[in-house]
């Protein structure tokens, strides 16, 4: 490594933490609550080995998916008790995405070049979810080790090394099983040659890593099978309208993967709505700005531009698993699902800014820096608690149900009880298919003894999901947890069979 490649780490691992370091002075927010601080997993140091054998989501949220890694540190991590510990520790997971990305960037570019590919990324807006929340990490974690597998493949050419670091993606998070994909694409454009045996022998060590990992995944999700895990867009809809749906989407990764300038925690009904035919300018819009993106491919690789075709193919490759195209998901757009695409742009720009002059390229760099610097750090505060975040989503995505049933509950736990109510039943009124916000309303109307009301939003509650009993023990346990016994009995005794 060269002196000049060292100062261009530095720099960028030093940027991307300067920008965040306001998370620093972060607590805890969103789904940090119930995987961190109310994981029994988490609170002890035997969390670390536990973590194995256990969801990544708690048994009473559905034990859904499998990323023990993240967990194991959050049980290291909590015995310092220290919600600043876990942001620092975040921090620096970031810094080391970025460097990796601009040690990648490295291999086939000027240092200058990989430099503009390392700060890019340090500063790109739509990172914020991901660095400035504390379950961010999974995201970070599963990045780097994504980002080194690729590195160790085409620039090492060794087997072994991007084994290790496949296996600690995929144990961080799913979205790592890209990793072989990005090897083959780097192999297709000749940015590395190895001979057919070796090629062989990656295939062989990627089956083999497959084959281990989905075992232990079902051996510990088995248990929790059933649970539906839908974006709110999909329930109810056939496989046509979903698909539509997710090329409508394209409209917001394309916005937030170049021109970030509006950020929101929440992408629920109705700030995205289904799209059910393809005559809808929401399907047409997300279908030109994939055109977009193959028209731009397509000419980097007639061109021979290598690079920028790599960092092309790296955006699709890494949001695909996302995309809700192969099989639908919880989300239909998160911000913190954009990390690892948003590599592929970090290098495309690179190699297209390396071909200025030094005087342009230098303008440009600090534009794009300084822009993404601002936009990122006035973005962290907003994750600083509950709170914080929820006055942010009802302005940021005043018309999505969820911005309203995060409000009610942060107003359930400050025992603002009409308030809450209030927020929850407008929740209610804007998306009518989630029974948890009729449930939570219902807990409410109970407290403020408006009995008959109660009922009633029951009676939503089971039209919406007539067997939901999980979701009546979860309110019930939130209604005890608050010291509304009364409340947690009549929740209860809704879903208890009536004596013969």
């Amino acid at each position: 490594m060269f002196a000049s490649d060292k100062r261009v780490y530095l720099t960028v691992a030093a940027c991307a933490v300067a920008v965040h370091i306001a998370a620093i002075w972060n607590q805890f927010a969103m789904d940090d609550v119930a995987i961190v601080v109310w994981n029994p997993v988490v609170q002890s140091v035997n969390g670390v080995w536990r973590a194995f054998a256990a969801p990544y989501w708690p048994a009473n949220l559905g034990g859904l998916v499998y990323r023990p890694l993240p967990v194991a540190s959050y049980a290291i991590d909590w015995q310092l008790h220290s919600a600043a510990w876990l942001h620092a520790v975040n921090l620096l997971w970031h810094a080391g995405a970025a460097v990796a990305v601009a040690a990648l960037a490295r291999r086939w570019v000027s240092a200058t070049a990989a430099l503009a590919a390392g700060l890019s990324f340090a500063v790109h807006p739509v990172h914020v979810e991901a660095v400035a929340s504390v379950v961010g990490r999974a995201e970070l974690m599963a990045a780097v080790a994504t980002c080194l597998a690729v590195y160790a493949a085409v620039a090492l050419d060794s087997i072994a090394w991007s084994a290790v670091f496949l296996v600690v993606g995929l144990l961080s998070k799913e979205n790592a099983a890209v990793a072989p994909a990005l090897i083959v694409w780097a192999w297709v454009l000749g940015l590395a040659r190895p001979s057919r045996q070796r090629i062989l022998r990656y295939g062989v060590s990627w089956i083999a890593i497959a084959v281990a990992y989905l075992t232990v995944r079902w051996i510990v999700l088995h248990p929790y099978e059933g649970f539906q895990n839908l974006a709110a867009q999909f329930l109810g809809q056939g496989p046509g309208a979903i698909r539509l749906t997710a090329i409508g989407a394209f409209v917001d990764v394309a916005r937030l993967l170049v021109v970030p300038l509006h950020l929101q925690a929440d992408y629920s009904p109705v700030e995205r709505v289904t799209i059910t035919t393809p005559l809808d300018p929401r399907f047409v819009i997300g279908l030109l700005c994939f055109a977009v993106w193959a028209a731009l491919l397509v000419l980097a690789w007639r061109r021979g531009r290598r690079v920028e075709a790599y960092g092309l193919g790296w955006i699709a490759i890494a949001y695909v698993p996302v995309a809700n195209l192969l099989f639908p998901h919880g989300v239909l757009v998160a911000e913190r699902l954009l990390y690892l695409p948003s590599v592929g742009v970090a290098l495309a720009l690179s190699a297209v800014l390396d071909r200025l002059p030094r005087r342009a390229w230098a303008l440009s760099v600090m534009v794009l820096v300084a822009a993404g610097a601002v936009r990122s750090a006035l973005r962290v505060p907003v994750w600083r608690n509950n709170g914080t975040l929820a006055v942010s989503m009802i302005a940021d995505a005043p018309r999505s149900y969820r911005s309203w049933d995060y409000l009610g509950w942060e107003l359930l736990w400050a025992g603002k009880n009409e308030r809450a109510l209030d927020s929850f039943r407008r929740a209610g009124l804007i998306y009518r298919a989630d029974a948890r916000v009729y449930l939570a309303a219902a807990h409410m109307a109970y407290v403020l003894q408006r009995v008959a009301l109660a009922d009633s939003l029951l009676m939503r509650a089971d039209s919406a999901c007539p067997q939901c009993p999980s979701a009546y023990r979860n309110q019930a346990n939130a209604a005890r947890l608050r010291g509304d016994t009364a409340a947690a009995e009549f929740l209860l005794h809704h879903i208890q069979p009536a004596p013969r």
